[in-house]
C-alpha cells in the first residue's frame, strides 16, 4: 500500500473519489464496457494520477469489492450471533439495498459478468457465494437445533433458496420496481420456513 493511501488525507480522499467513480461507471457499463480514462475522468483527474492509486483496471475492480465489503460489514453487524439476529440482519440489507438502486445494479451486474473464470472478478464471486452460503446455512442450522424452522424445513436448502430468491428479486426490482417487492417476498419466504414470524 503507498504512503499517499494510508497517511494523508489528500491521499485518503482522492482515492475515496476514484472508488466513487469506478461504482457509477461500472454500474452504468460493467465492468468489461468501463475504462481507466472514463473513471479518471468521472473523478476529476487525469488517467496517470488514476494510475498512481490504481496501477491497473483490476486493482481498481478489486478495490471497488473489497469497499462494498467493508460497507457491508460495517452496516450489517456480520458478526451477529447465528440465527434469527442474522435473519434480520438480512431484511435490514435488503431495505438499504432497496433504497441504493446504484449499489444493486453494480452487484448484479459485476456478478452476471463475473461467472466467466477468465474475468478478474470471478474468483472474488466464488468465495463471495460460498461464505455466504455457509453463513447462510449455519443460522438456519442453528434455527432448527433450536426448533425454530417449520418441519421438514432443510436448512441448507433453506438457505441456499433464500439467497437465491433475494438475487432473483433484486434483477427483477432493477427491471421493474414498481411491480417487485423485494423486502415484502423476503420477508414472506423467510416467514414460510419459520415457526414464528420473523
Amino acid at each position: 500500500m503507498r504512503a499517499v493511501d494510508r497517511g494523508y488525507p489528500k491521499g485518503r480522499i482522492r482515492r475515496e473519489d476514484i472508488l466513487a467513480a469506478a461504482v457509477a461507471v461500472y454500474g452504468e457499463a460493467g465492468y468489461h464496457g468501463s475504462s481507466l480514462r472514463e473513471v479518471a475522468k468521472r473523478a476529476g483527474i487525469t488517467h496517470a494520477g488514476l494510475l498512481y492509486y490504481f496501477p491497473t483496471k483490476e486493482a481498481l475492480l478489486a478495490a471497488v469489492l473489497e469497499r462494498r465489503d467493508a460497507e457491508d460489514a460495517v452496516r450489517e453487524r456480520l458478526n451477529a450471533p447465528a440465527g434469527r439476529e442474522v435473519l434480520k440482519h438480512w431484511i435490514a440489507r435488503a431495505e438499504y439495498n432497496v433504497a441504493h438502486p446504484g449499489i444493486v445494479e453494480l452487484y448484479s451486474r459485476l456478478a452476471a459478468e463475473a461467472v466467466t473464470p477468465d474475468h478478474p472478478a470471478h474468483d472474488y464471486f466464488v468465495r463471495h457465494y460460498r461464505i455466504a452460503r455457509r453463513s447462510a446455512s449455519v443460522s438456519f442450522r442453528v434455527l432448527a437445533e433450536r426448533g425454530e424452522l417449520r418441519p421438514g424445513v432443510d436448512p441448507n436448502l433453506a438457505a441456499l433458496n433464500y439467497m437465491a430468491l433475494s438475487d432473483g428479486l433484486q434483477i427483477q426490482w432493477l427491471t421493474s420496481p414498481d411491480e417487485v417487492d423485494v423486502v415484502g417476498a423476503l420477508r414472506q419466504y423467510l416467514d414460510s420456513v419459520l415457526i414464528e414470524p420473523l
